[in-house]
């Protein structure tokens, strides 16, 4: 049985699609639905309108492919929005899908089920509007807090100013608190395009960037040497995904500040997310 899952984020839309167990392959489109949203407090129309005919093409790529049934959520970007619902509808109207908005905490297990599939450990997920840490141990999650920061809201907020991104981060990630010891994994786009550059990947191959540990000395040489670069010289990275260049440096930073404060020496880059957390707990819910 095949299914198709779409995930609404602030930088990007994703298309999972799944059958038997497994994932066939995933496909990206980079459609920036959260940018302004730090400044405006709301969704640009034009965002809107490229985002939602972004979601409706990937469902008719997913039937089109065989897929039962398709589902799709979103995360910070439309649950911050004064405007979320707009978009929501906007997706309604253009292709007839229902996008769950879910919570920040919601996200961060999606994350953690995903990525350790009923493992004890713990996830970072940064995002383009926030950034989750998940723990689980015994079997049950014991910790999970989502902080409103993101590559893109950082981007937004702060531009390139060290000093600024720093504080902005500081602030932001204050709401972890005291996190239980765990072993960890980093899921979401920057995590695997840090994997991509350490490891020179053209073309991008997940089967490579799956597994490889990074320390915190790794991710914050590469926040220091992509901040300190020009747009065209980051593009001319080997392995770097001109779709991200633009908030990459931010995000390897705000990694780095977030393994600092959760006292991580080291993260396993995982592939599986929560886009494969999403399908399993609609299963568990009987809705596939």
């Amino acid at each position: 049985m095949k299914y198709g899952v779409i995930d609404i984020g602030s930088n990007s839309v994703r298309l999972l699609l799944w059958a038997d167990g497994q994932t066939i392959y995933k496909k990206i489109n980079t459609t920036r639905l959260g940018a302004g949203v730090e400044k405006t407090g709301r969704l640009s129309a034009e965002a809107i309108a490229r985002t939602a005919h972004a979601v409706a093409a990937f469902k008719q790529e997913a039937e089109r492919a065989g897929a039962r049934k398709v589902l799709a959520f979103a995360t910070a970007a439309v649950r911050s929005a004064a405007n979320g619902a707009d978009f929501t509808s906007a997706v309604k109207d253009l292709c007839g899908l229902s996008v769950e908005v879910v919570s920040g905490e919601t996200e961060a297990k999606l994350g953690l089920i995903g990525a350790l599939g009923g493992k004890d450990g713990g996830i970072i997920d940064v995002g383009g509007a926030s950034t989750e840490v998940t723990v689980a141990r015994g079997g049950r999650i014991v910790y999970a807090v989502s902080a409103d920061v993101g590559a893109v809201r950082l981007r937004d907020a702060c531009g390139e100013e060290r000093a600024a991104l720093e504080t902005f981060i500081a602030e932001r990630i204050a709401v972890y608190g005291e996190v239980p010891p765990f072993n960890a994994y980093a899921i979401g786009g920057t995590a695997t395009s840090l994997a991509a550059l350490a490891l020179e990947l053209e073309p991008y191959d997940p089967a490579q960037t799956d597994g490889l540990v990074l320390t915190a000395a790794d991710v914050l040489r590469w926040a220091e040497k992509l901040l300190s670069l020009s747009m065209g010289e980051r593009l001319v990275l080997k392995g770097m995904d001109p779709r991200r260049a633009d908030v990459l440096g931010g995000g390897a930073l705000l990694l780095y500040r977030v393994m600092r404060a959760v006292g991580a020496v080291q993260v396993t880059v995982s592939e599986k997310d929560n886009m494969e957390g999403y399908l399993v707990c609609k299963m568990r819910e009987g809705v596939l």
